[in-house]
This record gives C-alpha cells, structure tokens and sequence, in this order.
C-alpha cells in the first residue's frame, strides 16, 4: 500500500491560516512550479515568518537559500537592523535572490554568500536566532555541528525535508532510527543521521512539523 507521510488537507489548511503572500512571492511560487524548484512552499514559508517572529529574531542563517524563497518568507519579521545570511552554491539563483529581496525592499537585511555554507559560516561569529538547514541532505548532521555553537539559548535549528525530499525514503529513515541495519540511500542515510544528532543533543530539544515535506525544529533550552 502507498504510504503518503503528510495528508495534503494538513498542508492546504495550514495556507488558509499562513499570512497573505505578496507579489513577489506569487511570482516565486510561479517560478518554482514551472521549474519544479524545490521550494519549502507558503505553509512552511508562512510558518517560517512566524517562527522568527517567536524568538524575536535579529539574525538568521540559511544553508542553503536557492533563489531567495524562504529568506522572503522571513525578512518581515527579522528586526529592522538584523541580518539574512542566505548561502547558495550556484551563482545565478543567488543573484536572483539578490532581485526578489531587493525589489521587496529587503536587500539591506540581506548578506548574500557564494559557495559552501557549511564552510561560510565559519566566517561568522553568530549568534543566529533561527537557522534553515535546507542544503545537501547527506551533510544535515556536518551543517547543524558547524552552526550549534551559535545558536543562542531560546534559538531554533529548522531542518526541512524529514520526510520528503527526492529520492528520500521514509520508511528507511524510520527503520535507521530504529536501529534497523538495512541498504539506505545517501539521502535517507542523512536525514537518520541528521535526526539521531538533534535529538540526541542535551541543549535542544526538537519536534516535527508535519508541513511541507516535514520539518524538524530543534529549540536550544540551555
């Protein structure tokens, strides 16, 4: 029998409760459904803008940004004097990035980074009030270990793609976190690993939002 993690009524009443998107967004979603880019989409979009709204958020960082889509979601709620760190291996999107944001009026929250996330945040000494693991699946665990250190108690590691993501079967990461030994994919294999990190790490404490393709939030407490 098919197996269908996240019921598509879960995902379209939660758009009904997101906040309104604006043009550019519209334009965005455009993009990426006739691309088949893989956006986190309005109902984690949405969710996101509210997540930095809860912790009052004077700067994010993004492994990961494709074309702007998720840091636009979250620029509104982002203090007028923080900072954006969107991170994208492939030039052209984060120039495209560059656009949405400055056509939304938000470009002088915005640090736009070319190259390796995980090696860009480095240069940064933090602290980051919400972070957005959104690169390589199979370096989840290597992304969250580069940035715990500066996430500030009370801040939030979002991770997306837990349940869905390509050629990620969800079966198999229930059975890695279960200690099953089975034949996995490098994607499934990052996602178990990804999860056995966080959830085993004292300081935070982490959930699922059954959103999108599934999110984990990880929540520092001390």
């Amino acid at each position: 029998m098919d197996e269908t993690p996240l019921p598509e009524v879960t995902e379209q009443f939660a758009r009904t409760l997101a906040p309104a998107s604006d043009a550019i967004i519209d334009e965005m979603d455009a993009r990426a459904d006739r691309e088949g880019f893989p956006t986190v989409g309005p109902a984690v979009g949405g969710w996101l803008r509210l997540a930095a709204r809860m912790v009052d958020a004077d700067r994010v960082f993004e492994f990961g940004s494709g074309f702007g889509y998720s840091a636009y979601w979250m620029a509104p709620a982002v203090s007028d004097d923080g900072q954006i760190v969107l991170t994208e291996i492939d030039a052209d999107e984060l120039e495209d990035a560059r656009e949405f944001l400055d056509r939304g009026g938000f470009a002088d929250l915005a640090a736009f980074e070319h190259g390796d996330a995980i090696e860009i945040v480095e240069n940064y000494d933090g602290p980051f009030d919400v972070v957005l693991i959104d690169n390589e699946k199979h370096r989840y665990a290597e992304a969250f270990e580069a940035v715990r250190a500066k996430v500030p108690v009370g801040g939030a590691v979002v991770a997306d793609n837990m349940i869905e993501a390509g050629p990620l079967e969800f079966a198999d990461v229930r059975a890695l976190l279960a200690g099953e030994d089975i034949d996995a994919n490098e994607t499934s294999r990052g996602i178990a690993a990804y999860l056995k990190r966080v959830g085993s790490d004292p300081a935070f404490e982490t959930g699922l939002l059954p959103l999108g393709e599934g999110v984990a939030v990880s929540v520092r407490v001390e």
